[in-house]
């Protein structure tokens, strides 16, 4: 959509892209919000959100096991239900294992057993109510199972029709050229976005390279892209922002006078700040996917038509030169939270 008139409605689809096999939709939905770490959710007002999005044309729902200790695929099992078999062909359904949380804490513990990975693809098969996952991760790493023996476990859910396509979350460039030599890899989930570009480095020429989808979390910063996200001690008691360093102190301070700074490049091109920072990373990475977390059908439509979103060069080399790798001061996570992640 041309950003010299943005009240024109855009003449352009959404741009699709390869994932497990498939050319969908490169805008998804990531739904672990709606079942635990950002607030209250509600599952009438979160299935609402999740049908809205597939009338929209989101076709790519993001989920693990560990979500609200299965919460989330139940969940969306209910919604695949009220879907219909005919439209729940249509979806490429995503989810995960590895992490395992006592419920309502943030601790982990990651079992890449190959007897866990077939005991946690059987549960995630039942609370989803569905005989195949399209496209199944390993959330985060436990160095002490070779990853040719994760692999190998997965492969042979492959040959039995459990699963459709195998994934890696948060690993190395060596882990996924190991992976990828004994089973293609359809895609790689890390967190990319103008608040968290280290996967530039390493990950993102990879996986080009290798043919394997970049699938983006967090592509709005955990919504450090709204100028409006208030300090992390206003935020609700239950929400884990308020653990994470890059939200609190003097560094958070930092980052959300970072937020104010593309809200003003933003308003100059008549866009949401929240729509520029995802429309940066599909103009940027045209092998990439971004699974952006909602709740609400109002961030939904605007996420969707950020998607349709052309920007110019020099709006991206803006972008870049504000967002330097540098500039985010904090960490993305609390030790607790960089358990089993390579990357």
């Amino acid at each position: 959509m041309p950003l010299d008139n943005p009240q024109v409605p855009s003449p352009l689809p959404v741009p699709t892209r390869p994932l497990a096999g498939r050319a969908l939709p490169a805008l998804g939905l990531g739904c672990m919000g709606m079942s635990e770490f950002y607030g209250a959710h509600d599952d009438a007002e979160s299935l609402a959100t999740l049908h809205e999005a597939f009338e929209l044309g989101v076709r790519h729902f993001d989920t693990a096991d560990t979500y609200g200790a299965g919460h989330n695929e139940q969940l969306l099992g209910r919604f695949l239900a009220e879907l219909g078999p005919a439209r729940r062909a249509e979806v490429c359904l995503a989810t995960k294992f590895g992490i395992q949380r006592p419920p309502g804490t943030y601790e982990r513990h990651i079992d890449n057993s190959p007897a866990y990975v077939r005991a946690a693809c059987e549960a995630s098969l039942r609370r989803l109510g569905v005989e195949r996952i399209g496209l199944y991760y390993v959330h985060r790493r436990d160095p002490a199972v070779p990853i040719e023996t994760v692999m190998d476990a997965l492969a042979a859910l492959v040959r039995e029709g459990r699963i459709g396509a195998i994934g890696l979350s948060e690993v190395g460039d060596q882990t996924l050229r190991r992976a990828h030599a004994v089973h293609p890899v359809a895609a790689l989930q890390s967190e990319y976005s103008l608040w968290e570009r280290g996967a530039e480095a390493r990950m993102l020429p990879l996986t080009r390279e290798l043919g394997v989808a970049f699938v983006a979390y967090s592509p709005l910063g955990r919504a450090l892209a709204s100028a409006a996200l208030p300090p992390a001690q206003d935020l609700a008691p239950d929400d884990f922002r308020r653990q994470l360093p890059r939200f609190s102190g003097e560094a958070g301070e930092h980052n959300r006078r970072l937020a104010g700074e593309l809200a003003v490049l933003a308003g100059e091109l008549g866009v949401a700040p929240a729509q520029l920072a995802l429309a940066w990373i599909l103009n940027k990475q045209p092998h990439a996917l971004v699974i952006p977390g909602t709740r609400r059908s109002r961030h939904l439509r605007s996420n969707w038509d950020a998607a349709r979103l052309v920007l110019e060069t020099g709006t991206l080399a803006r972008l870049d030169t504000l967002f330097a790798p540098g500039q985010v001061q904090g960490d993305r996570y609390t030790e607790q939270g960089w358990v089993g992640i390579e990357a």
